[in-house]
């Protein structure tokens, strides 16, 4: 299995310590550095060459990088090959647009939830891109309407969707139960419908809030 080495930026160790915390969970995903300041994040991309990059858009800068906007552009100008995730407590829809616009991969509110880093990482190693969850698909936190909604899964559908849920593809679990890609994908949807998530995202963030499939 090929890994995504991930370069983690914040200047609050918390926020590294939860963030590096969510992404081992996935042996898919591997931290090979971390930085608390812009001078320290671009010593760290030169140094690591990651293939993502996660960082904060408020963070300390110095004369030379700066942090927020100009940091960004920086880092899109001399490091176009890593996929960047910010991480912000920005919603202003001008920024946001002007930062994909620009070539960020993903931006993700801290309100969020740490979970949805892990969100963004699988959508970029299934499928090379992320598109932000909107809110109406997060799962329902009701545990008891959960336990009924997981008792109503086949042993075929909890089976796909605990292989999908650790990042097989749909035709890499077709070969592994010896079944037709449609039978796989009729069995994920089924099972998603009874779980009541409408997306790959929201199901995700369904087996990581839960331990689901752990």
């Amino acid at each position: 299995m090929v890994q995504m080495n991930v370069l983690l930026a914040d200047d609050h160790p918390i926020v590294l310590m939860g963030v590096r915390e969510i992404i081992e969970r996935d042996p898919r995903f591997k931290v090979v550095g971390e930085a608390q300041s812009s001078s320290e994040l671009i010593r760290k991309v030169a140094l690591l060459s990651p293939d993502v990059i996660i960082t904060d858009y408020n963070m300390p800068g110095d004369e030379q990088y700066g942090d927020g906007t100009r940091l960004v552009e920086y880092l899109r100008r001399h490091f176009p090959e890593p996929r960047v995730l910010i991480l912000t407590v920005i919603s202003n829809p001008q920024v946001l647009t002007w930062l994909y616009d620009l070539g960020i991969s993903a931006v993700i509110s801290k309100s969020a939830g740490l979970e949805q880093i892990l969100v963004a990482l699988d959508a970029f190693y299934r499928e090379g891109h992320y598109q932000q969850n909107t809110l109406d698909e997060s799962p329902n936190a009701d545990a008891q309407g959960f336990a009924h909604r997981l008792g109503l899964l086949t042993v075929k559908e909890f089976e796909v969707l605990r292989l999908f849920a650790s990042g097989r593809s749909v035709s890499d679990i077709a070969l592994s139960l010896n079944r037709s890609i449609k039978t796989i994908s009729t069995l994920k949807i089924s099972g998603m419908r009874k779980l009541e998530v409408e997306s790959d995202q929201a199901l995700l963030i369904l087996c990581i809030k839960a331990n689901l499939f752990a």
